[in-house]
This record gives C-alpha cells, structure tokens and sequence, in this order.
C-alpha cells in the first residue's frame, strides 16, 4: 500500500515509518520539523520506497494515498505549551485537511489521540467509555482540548460523510528517539542521569504513568489500522502502573548514576494517576504490550548514552 504518515520524522512516526517500510509498503513522510528530527529518519532517505515531504498539515495537501496515519502534534507539554495557539492548530485544523484527504482519496485514516483526553482522571483506570475531566481553560488544554476535537472531527466524518476511521488514544510511551529536551520523565531522568545531574520529581512523586515501549505501540496502531469494522477508540498502552519517584530511583540503578533526586512544585493540571484499562486492545486487536519496562528502559537508555556522549 501507499501510506502517509504525518509527523513522521517524529519519535513515534518515524518508527512506524521504518516499521512499514519493513512490511514492504511505500511510505509518505509528512514533516514540518517543529518537534520531529531529520536525525530520525536519516537512515531511510536511501529507501526508493520512501519519501519525504516537508509540510505543515495546517496547510492543505494534495496526496493519493490508501492510509493515513496522522500522528502530527507536538506531544509533550514543554512543545505543546511553547506556542499553545499552533498547538490547537495542528490537532483541528490539520484533523480536518487530513480527513479532507481521506474522504477525497477513500483511504483509511488513523487518528494519534492520546490518554490527556481523559484529563486528570475521576476512574481509575480509564476506559474508553469515560468522558475524562479536563480543564478546558487550563495550561495543558491547548493540547487536552485539540485532541478531544480531533476526535469529534473523526467521528463527525465517519457518520456524515462514511469516511473510514481508527481512534487510537496513546498513553506514556518512550524509547529510542525521543527528544533529549522533550520534557517528559523519560527522557529528562535518564538524561539526567547520565549528566550526574540532579533528578528533578515534581510534586512528591506518588503520581503514577504507565510505560509502554514504542514498538509495541506501533505493533497496536497497525493492528487498529488494519482490523475491519472497528473504528475505536481504543486505548494503546501499558497496563503496569509506575510511581514516578520509584521510576526515578530505577533509571539511577539502571545507568548507576550518583544523581539524588530533588522534589519541585507540581504544575498545573498535571494528573495524579494514569493507566489504561486494555481490555478493548485485546478484545478487538488481539494486542498487548509484550516489553518489560527493564528492557524498555534498558534500549532507551543506551541511545541517549549516545546523545550525550555525542554532544
């Protein structure tokens, strides 16, 4: 098949790009560079089935193509906050050229949602069919509320105009290739780690995240994009839940650093609990994670050994 993905050259997109390709599909790259990195998809620019595209997806395209998978959006708060407005942006108006595409060309479109629709969360863990509780006024809702829209423009497409959707709602996941300065606890304790730095925890750290590793992530999109019937949403994430002061204490032990860990205020409407609930993902999909987070962790943290050696 011809395949789109938008946001591409970013940490997830360029893995699923590389993961396609490896299934013998032609792949479009969609990219315009304000989060993702050329760096991550260097290696496939010699691939004749591979091609790049430098473009805004606020901006309409012209493309035919079977799928689509639009996975464009700065996903971290430290992106998604540095221009909240271009957030908004991308996750309604590209939603709505992305689908705009797929009505025109009769291609399968697979929404990135993420599990920040489910805001600070009153059900623990969450299923697809709870309603979440966000701040829609909040310094997070930028993103919060641009992916809730996002999901509305999908199922507004599907019912009004038969367009042929997939809802993925993506929680925490990591692995090779996220940003150094992303922000998230992944990336900022092992990078700190490895500096001998300081361990920065928000809040007191009894607050928990579930970690999924990224090719299982991408094994779940593909198996959502590819099942017939079924349009989601469906939750794609790690059911092991994980204090973040537990996770920090375990990055030190992994990279036997000698940083301590240092506590700061919580932000904003940063939430207590997060932890899907998959049992859809293994109804529907078949699917699970299948990487333990030591194994995960252990991956990750030998690439940004070479991030910040390489500096």
């Amino acid at each position: 098949m011809r395949i789109l993905i938008t946001g591409g050259g970013g940490f997830i997109g360029s893995h699923l790009c590389e993961r396609l390709l490896g299934e013998g599909h032609d792949v479009i790259c969609l990219d315009n560079f304000f989060t993702g990195s050329k760096e991550n998809i260097r290696h496939l620019l010699g691939n004749h089935r591979f091609e790049l595209i430098r473009h805004d997806i606020i901006e309409p395209i012209l493309l035919e193509v079977d799928q689509v998978y639009n996975m464009a959006c700065p996903a971290s708060p430290l992106h998604y906050q540095y221009n909240p407005v271009k957030t908004t942006k991308t996750s309604v108006m590209g939603t709505i050229n992305m689908l705009g595409l797929a009505k025109r060309v009769r291609a399968r479109i697979l929404q990135a949602s993420t599990s920040e629709v489910y805001g600070d969360p009153e059900v623990h863990p969450q299923t697809e069919s709870y309603w979440g509780n966000v701040n829609p006024i909040g310094i997070r809702s930028c993103y919060d509320e641009g992916k809730r829209v996002a999901e509305t423009l999908m199922m507004d497409y599907h019912r009004q105009n038969n367009v042929d959707i997939r809802i993925a709602r993506i929680f925490n996941t990591y692995g090779p290739r996220m940003a150094e300065h992303d922000g998230r606890v992944v990336s900022n304790f092992t990078v700190q780690a490895l500096r001998g730095e300081d361990i920065t925890v928000y809040g007191d750290g009894s607050q928990t995240r579930s970690f999924c590793y990224v090719s299982d992530l991408v094994e779940g999109l593909i198996r959502l994009m590819n099942r017939d019937n079924f349009t989601g949403p469906v939750n794609l994430g790690n059911p092991v839940e994980t204090s973040i002061l537990e996770f920090a204490q375990r990055i030190i032990t992994l990279t036997g650093s000698s940083s301590k860990v240092i506590f700061k205020p919580l932000p904003a409407d940063d939430p207590r609990q997060r932890q899907p609930d998959i049992s859809l993902a293994k109804e529907k999909l078949g699917w699970e994670p299948s990487v333990d987070l030591e194994t995960g962790l252990k991956k990750t943290i030998e690439y940004f050994t070479g991030v910040v050696r390489g500096k």
